[in-house]
């Protein structure tokens, strides 16, 4: 790639940026939230096209117009998000889109043999809905091999796989490499950069700032890169502040919708001063737990008691937010969907404070005043990359937008923040700043409950973690102390230690 450049109205998201990707390599892609990344990779991919600059495959000048043109050339990419019918097979969906005869039988011949060559587990004839995160994942990247990609292009790949699946990718991707493919990863995480990377180019303000190979760097340089200044690498775990019971649920059981058993059973006590990490693969009853202590979540059976300082007991059960509120429980939610659930996108980032605070008015007439002085606050606190305060939240970058959410819930002075991946798409700088802001709630005496999906957070930042399996609890240990590969084994079998 030469001199690529790409505009989105007036932000310049990629300036004349040099890379060079080579086969029988794996290449980490890194920069912080807002870099470029992931708007390079879309051009190659054919999603993008570039304003400015040329595409060499093979020393060939290319035009990738579409995806379909990037697939003839050999070139494929798996999305964070996967783009997989849920009601079709596998191997129906490796073939959507193609125009070789429909032979089913042959697909599935064909997969099993990609999957003999380079390690994969995937059944041709399994539904999509049956699948577990991990093995939705396989079959997007077969179907990108399938299509004959000979460069894989992967965004945060390991983003909701527990610690023994991504081991299973890194083996696939280790055989994809000495099988001569080039493979490009998006990722924030720096052990993993280190682990499965051969090189390292990283990009600062769309621009190309430098590559190395892995072997020569560290966690440390590499983010000193991205960021463009030193930066200190470490998760603070103070010590509990006067821990007592806040939180107390008992024999939680929540179904879906669809009623799908989400939560069976569950039990355990969060306390103040304290971090409680809850651990447990994509789709275990994370979402639910959390949206049924903030009111959000029709439950079947079990309750949810709120502790006061003095002991006296509160049932949130069967309350919404707002009835928890003038109960004079201070609960803040972090919802793991930042625009569906946390803010709206169209409104700027003062209106999206004004939604948390207009009820505490006094007159006929809101109080602007108020919010906009957080929105600058929260901006000038956190770093949010904005042109301004007017600006709508949906023009924002996903780590930015996170940054606004997170920054007006802890503002509120809350006793319970609950937080469901709090730094899911955040570049490592971003991360830090976010970690320490909880660390400063747990230091005020909040009961912070945290959901993550990064293990090796988990186990740096919490005090005790609770382990989901299946909507179950399967244990609840000390943070310190704990393996994450304990965590990872009681994350898919019932088991562990008990509180």
């Amino acid at each position: 790639m030469r001199d690529i450049t790409k505009r989105f109205g007036s932000v310049l998201a990629n300036d004349k940026v040099w890379l060079d990707i080579y086969r029988g390599e794996v290449l980490a892609l890194l920069g912080e939230n807002g870099s470029g990344k992931t708007t390079l990779m879309n051009m190659l991919s054919g999603i993008y096209r570039p304003d400015e600059g040329e595409i060499y495959v093979d020393d060939k000048l290319v035009d990738i117009r579409s995806p379909k043109d990037a697939f003839d050339l050999g070139i494929g990419m798996i999305h964070q998000h996967f783009k997989l019918v849920d009601v079709l097979t596998a191997a129906e969906n490796i073939t959507l889109g193609l125009k070789e005869k429909y032979d089913l039988k042959a697909v599935a011949e064909r997969v099993r043999e990609i999957c003999d060559k380079y390690g994969f587990e995937v059944d041709p004839d399994q539904k999509i809905y049956d699948m577990s995160v991990s093995q939705k994942q396989t079959v997007e990247i077969v179907k990108v091999l399938y299509r004959g990609a000979d460069i894989l292009i992967l965004d945060e790949p390991t983003a909701v796989l527990t610690p023994q699946e991504t081991d299973k990718l890194f083996a696939v991707l280790r055989n994809m490499r000495n099988d001569g493919k080039a493979i490009v990863i998006i990722t924030h995480k720096m052990h993993e950069v280190e682990a499965i990377s051969d090189r390292v180019a990283v990009l600062r303000h769309g621009r190309f700032v430098g590559d190395m190979l892995t072997k020569d760097t560290d966690a440390q340089e590499m983010t000193n890169m991205m960021v463009g200044h030193a930066v200190t690498l470490n998760i603070d775990r103070p010590d509990p502040v006067d821990p007592k019971p806040r939180i107390e649920v008992k024999g939680l059981t929540v179904r879906s919708m669809d009623g799908i058993l989400k939560l069976d059973d569950v039990s355990f006590t969060a306390y103040s001063g304290e971090i409680l990490g809850i651990a447990g693969i994509s789709g275990c009853g994370q979402k639910e737990l959390l949206e049924a202590i903030a009111g959000l979540q029709p439950t079947e059976a079990g309750s949810i008691s709120y502790i006061n300082d003095d002991g006296e007991r509160e049932e949130l059960l069967g309350k919404d937010p707002l009835a928890i509120a003038d109960m004079g429980v201070a609960l803040s939610f972090v919802p793991e969907d930042r625009l569906g659930m946390g803010l709206v996108g169209n409104m700027d980032l003062s209106q999206n404070m004004m939604l948390r605070s207009f009820r505490r008015g006094k007159s006929i007439f809101t109080d602007r005043k108020s919010p906009k002085a957080l929105a600058e606050t929260v901006v000038e606190e956190l770093e949010v990359n904005t042109p301004g305060i007017t600006t709508p939240v949906r023009r924002l970058s996903g780590g930015n937008v996170q940054k606004v959410l997170v920054g007006r819930e802890i503002s509120f002075a809350p006793t319970v923040l609950l937080t469901a991946y709090a730094v899911r798409g955040l570049d490592i700088n971003s991360s830090y700043t976010i970690y320490d802001l909880i660390n400063r709630q747990k230091q005020k005496g909040v009961a912070v409950v945290y959901v993550g999906e990064d293990l090796d957070v988990l186990l740096e930042l919490a005090d005790r973690i609770l382990v989901l399996c299946g909507g179950k609890v399967s244990g609840i240990v000390p943070g310190r102390g704990a393996t994450k590969r304990n965590i990872g084994m009681m994350m898919t079998k019932l088991g562990g230690a008990s509180e």
